[in-house]
């Protein structure tokens, strides 16, 4: 972050993402004050920044001037958290950010033993009940989110072309207890087991 008074050129690698943010000099001046600072963009308030302002870019089509305006307004206030280094998790406003945040760390984890909400409130600098609570809004809870997910990857794997894996070969990779749990989870979301879902047309 650095506060520019003139025209100013950023670059980068080709290799490199760039996210560029422009926000009115009041809001953010004293923070910086007059010097640049860098951070780490895995940090908790960045990724909630990012994850912020991604949503806001799939759903600004639909806003109406309410809505507009408080998503003009937080970016601003996730910066502010990004330069001190926090942001404030019982902010009703940042709470679809935090549950996107959370979905794109459970993503990059779905085969990891380890995903749990607790991994990720960590990983967030959260605590367990702001990130359930952040999932208070939507159908389903975050733990029920991260088994859905993992169902759905079972299902790909086992539908794919050529060599399949086993159901009992989908269950442990995908880090449910046992084939059991596995194959009621599986035929309480698809209506078939995994062995009838496997052998379906496709």
């Amino acid at each position: 972050m650095h506060h520019v008074v003139t025209e100013n050129h950023f670059h980068t690698m080709p290799v490199i993402g760039t996210r560029v943010f422009i926000f009115p000099g009041d809001a953010l001046r004293s923070l910086v004050a007059g010097k640049p600072r860098t951070g780490r963009a895995d940090s908790p308030a960045a990724q909630i920044l990012m994850a912020h302002t991604s949503t806001v870019q799939r759903i600004v089509g639909g806003l109406g001037p309410a809505g507009a305006h408080a998503s003009r307004n937080s970016p601003q206030e996730l910066a502010k958290g990004l330069i001190l280094d926090h942001f404030d998790d019982r902010e009703p406003l940042f709470t679809p950010a935090l549950a996107q945040a959370a979905k794109d760390l459970a993503e990059s984890r779905l085969t990891d033993a380890e995903l749990s909400p607790a991994a990720i409130a960590a990983q967030l600098h959260v605590s367990v009940r702001t990130l359930r609570r952040a999932f208070a809004s939507p159908d389903e809870s975050f733990s029920a989110y991260i088994r859905r997910r993992r169902l759905e990857e079972a299902a790909e794997a086992l539908a794919a072309s050529g060599p399949r894996l086993s159901v009992s070969e989908a269950a442990a990779r995908r880090h449910f207890t046992d084939s059991s749990h596995f194959i009621r989870a599986f035929k309480k979301h698809y209506g078939a087991t995994p062995a009838h879902f496997a052998r379906g047309p496709r």
